[in-house]
């Protein structure tokens, strides 16, 4: 049975909806007993209270947790070793690298649990792993990855509270196989094939600087970002909305641009058109849940491009990848 844990954050409400949708069995979980009971009643789903203190009794009758409870670098951990203790397999959405440095160091304690670990199976981590893909199957040999996202729309309120936090944490690249800080000035233009042309992203830190080493070896990884509109809030967040309605997210797609370089300096460069980025995380962690618990799981530290393949974001209504 699968196990949505923090079911009733903003996209942790997404998920149950399109499991509940898809006519998936499972159950819902988090901390708070009045928003669980009223997600519960409105899916018509059995839920579970319980907090990071008190979860493998919680886990006796699970064979897989989706973890949607933030933040991640405060949730991870402990979820991830009640999973491996009771034999559950771990899946996040988190897009904060310090939860998948956790859960990396967890590798060689989850396979011989027999546990698999698979951060980010919605978010950032299958879309660029995906298309990172796609794009090396064209190429000859692959010296370095630069990946960009171009994203627009508001964001959630959790979020905009995650990105605060993280306002001051230094820019990181992979350069020769280590996680160095980078010059947060050293923009670099990308092609979304979206009819603007070549565009200014700027440095940022992402856990695809994790997983894209982790599935493709390569040793020299940058990633980029492109704000379209107002998607960055200021002042108080408190009172924002727990995040965009289904018109907004509809009218604010999302677009991934990867450049894969060879050792001459020849460049191979791909796109991933795809809807906006919460919706894809909702699906595409449920349909990545659905993968494992029909049987499709390898013990330890996995990405979703390593378990599903490059074409695993075409689950994903909406989503297209081409070479340019």
């Amino acid at each position: 049975m699968l196990l949505i844990y923090g079911a009733t954050g903003y996209t942790g409400r997404l998920a149950c909806q399109h499991a509940k949708d898809s006519n998936l069995t499972f159950q819902i979980a988090g901390r708070t007993q009045s928003t669980l009971q009223e997600l519960s009643a409105s899916l018509g789903i059995p839920h579970r209270v319980f907090d990071l203190q008190n979860i493998a009794d919680n886990l006796r009758d699970v064979s897989v947790l989706l973890n949607c409870a933030g933040p991640f670098p405060v949730t991870a951990g402990p979820l991830v070793d009640a999973c491996m203790s009771s034999g559950v397999h771990y899946l996040d959405i988190s897009a904060d690298i310090d939860s998948y440095r956790t859960v990396e160091l967890k590798n060689e304690d989850a396979k011989r649990a027999g546990v698999m670990l698979l951060p980010g199976c919605g978010g950032s981590v299958a879309m660029l792993g995906c298309l990172t893909a796609y794009v090396v199957e064209h190429a000859r040999s692959v010296k370095s990855i630069d990946v960009a996202l171009r994203i627009s729309g508001s964001m959630s309120r959790g979020s905009a509270l995650s990105a605060a936090r993280s306002v001051t944490a230094q820019v990181l690249n992979r350069v020769d196989g280590e996680l160095v800080q980078a010059d947060t000035g050293n923009t670099c233009n990308f092609d979304f094939d979206n009819d603007e042309g070549m565009v200014s992203c700027f440095p940022v830190t992402l856990p695809d600087l994790i997983t894209l080493y982790h599935s493709t070896g390569v040793r020299n990884i940058r990633a980029f970002l492109h704000v379209a509109g107002n998607v960055l809030p200021s002042g108080d967040l408190s009172g924002m909305p727990d995040g965009p309605d289904t018109e907004e997210r509809d009218a604010n797609p999302y677009v991934a641009s990867a450049v894969v370089e060879d050792e001459d300096g020849i460049g191979k460069r791909g796109v991933l058109h795809m809807v906006n980025g919460y919706t894809f995380t909702a699906i595409a962690s449920v349909e990545a849940a659905k993968r494992v618990l029909a049987g499709k799981a390898e013990p330890g530290f996995q990405t979703p491009v390593q378990m599903f393949g490059g074409r695993f974001v075409e689950s994903v209504p909406g989503s297209q990848l081409s070479m340019m």
